[in-house]
């Protein structure tokens, strides 16, 4: 990833933050089959290895997990909020018009090499802690133990479960940092006020300034 020095983020706490609130996940691999990639929600241990550690479960019908197996190098893309930015934001527009639109966004890059696996206990492990952790919020949580414990153990059967050691980490905070303290506020105005929830989401990510 692209990432010039005013946008780098290497702050590994607000690394983990970023992954831990990208729902949705992307893991890349190389392999037999060329590029695979599939859209995958994912668990981090952030204490597990010098960077953490990643768990998830492809079906074993997704021919990716033998990638995993074999031992390729995979990506793990968690593309947060974003958000085209216009001209019309920067109050440089009316003192010179040298302004070209841009897109702000987060994003962190992960990779390593993962170890696959197919215990059905570990699998129940995963499966329930994914579980848990997105039904958290809900009223009435549903638990995997709410199933029949057959149709649980059917299900695991079709699953593979992967662990992924993040070897390295690469993340982008493109907020407007280059921009003056002036053109970031009229940038975090403009996205505040978007009807787009999406705009609105990205300007709570905006600084609220910076010295000239």
């Amino acid at each position: 990833m692209y990432t010039p020095n005013a946008f780098a983020l290497d702050d590994l706490p607000e690394l983990h933050q970023l992954i831990q609130h990208t729902r949705l996940a992307q893991v890349v691999t190389f392999g037999e089959h060329g590029l695979q990639a599939s859209h995958l929600p994912l668990l981090l241990n952030p204490n597990e290895g010098p960077s953490g550690t990643l768990y998830g479960h492809l079906a074993k019908a997704n021919r990716q997990w033998q990638d995993l197996q074999n031992g390729s190098d995979a990506l793990v893309i968690f593309a947060g909020a974003e958000a085209y930015i216009s001209p019309a934001f920067y109050p440089a527009k009316a003192e010179h018009g040298k302004v070209v639109p841009t897109w702000n966004y987060l994003a962190v890059h992960a990779y390593g090499k993962a170890d696959v696996f197919t215990d059905a206990e570990r699998l129940l492990g995963l499966v329930s802690a994914l579980t848990d952790r997105h039904e958290s919020a809900r009223d009435q949580p549903w638990k995997v133990s709410d199933a029949p414990a057959g149709y649980i153990d059917s299900m695991l059967k079709a699953i593979v479960g992967f662990a992924l050691p993040i070897d390295r980490l690469i993340g982008k905070r493109k907020l407007s940092q280059n921009r003056s303290a002036a053109d970031i506020a009229g940038v975090r105005n403009g996205l505040a006020t978007s009807v787009d929830v999406r705009d609105q989401t990205l300007a709570r990510f905006m600084p609220q300034g910076v010295p000239e």
